[in-house]
């Protein structure tokens, strides 16, 4: 039987989401509680990765297990067994098909940034003292992104992948008291994508890039024209959408 699993985490203490033989993962303290609880070695199937430092609100895995159990009771070994900083919210029967990966519709994002200095947020926010932001400006630069398919510049280096192509169908940023967030979402992103979307809309903010200037990173497919990545900590991935027929109700 396959079960989607919905994790949620404060990816500050990992190197990420995806196993790495030299450093702690997310995936790999999963992976060892539920070969733990199970007597086997097991191996969950990430959404998607994030970078080291990166949380994250929603999160699904896939796994395969032969045999029935109780899912509350599962659920509650498992977050006995793994660190605070990592959760188990939900274990849910799926198709045999069903993939966490390949079979996700969209994901979106959250940026968060600070204004000011807040030591509750150190690790929850990229935090800005002394530098204004023209905020409607960053809109019409979001709204461009919306234009767009190809989203190479916005690429890490080197990375292997078949398609620079993404469909972006929400980008915008909201701005509340001290607090301005940037939501996106697509039905895929690039690594590092979202993290040098906001670095170079924050130089739209400061004026340091135009919105015919943005327009020309965008179609130079060149990472180096585009701004620097926004740091790790103000990053969340927050929804993670699937089609229904997937699931198993009973």
């Amino acid at each position: 039987m396959r079960y989607f699993i919905e994790i949620a985490y404060k990816g500050t203490n990992y190197h990420g989401w995806q196993f790495q033989p030299n450093a702690i993962t997310v995936q790999e303290l999963i992976n060892k509680a539920f070969s733990l609880i199970f007597k086997q070695t097991l191996d969950v199937t990430g959404a998607g990765r994030t970078d080291a430092g990166v949380h994250a609100e929603q999160l699904y895995a896939h796994l395969d297990l032969e045999e029935d159990f109780n899912i509350d009771e599962v659920i509650y070994k498992l977050n006995s067994l793994l660190p605070k900083d990592i959760a188990i919210l939900s274990i849910l029967k799926v198709t045999d098909e069903a993939h966490a990966r390949f079979n996700a519709v969209s994901r979106s994002y959250q940026y968060r940034i600070y204004f000011g200095k807040n030591p509750f947020l150190t690790d929850a926010s990229w935090q800005i003292i002394n530098k204004k932001l023209n905020v409607d400006l960053m809109n019409e630069a979001a709204k461009i992104l919306l234009t767009y398919t190809n989203f190479k510049c916005f690429s890490r280096s080197n990375t292997d992948v078949r398609t620079y192509n993404c469909d972006v169908t929400k980008a915008v940023w909201v701005h509340e008291n001290k607090s301005l967030i940037f939501y996106i979402t697509a039905d895929r992103f690039l690594r590092n994508m979202v993290r040098a979307i906001v670095g170079t809309l924050i130089e739209v903010g400061t004026g340091k890039t135009t919105l015919e200037e943005f327009k020309r990173i965008i179609e130079s497919k060149d990472r180096k024209n585009a701004g620097p990545s926004a740091p790790a900590q103000g990053l969340f991935l927050t929804e993670v959408n699937y089609p229904k027929n997937i699931f198993i109700n009973e």
